[in-house]
């Protein structure tokens, strides 16, 4: 896998988005969240829901993917919550060593 990630999830409420953002860059479980208002389509309880959410995009290194897992976990108030991880297989270099120092922490 790569050396670098961005993980993916989802909330209900800015509220909720900027409580796990927070909680993500004090912990050194990412090193940047951006967050984003998003309209979601999923299927749920047995129909189809068309939701409001709030989207956290993480940036963080491999090594703290395990951490920052049992962190959204721990926090997140879904009871099945999106997180999905994507390398990051290219990007300028001192952007990528800066997500290193903040997740070496």
């Amino acid at each position: 896998m790569a050396e670098h990630l961005q993980v993916v999830t989802t909330t209900d409420s800015a509220d909720t988005a900027a409580e796990l953002a927070r909680g993500v860059v004090h912990g050194h479980h990412g090193a940047c969240v951006q967050v984003a208002e998003v309209r979601s389509f999923f299927r749920w309880e047995g129909g189809v829901q068309d939701e409001r959410e709030w989207q956290l995009q993480i940036k963080t290194s491999r090594s703290r993917l395990d951490g920052l897992i049992e962190h959204l976990r721990k926090h997140h108030n879904y009871e099945v919550p999106e997180i999905i991880a994507t390398p990051i297989v290219s990007g300028d270099p001192e952007y990528l060593s800066w997500i290193d120092e903040e997740t070496s922490q």
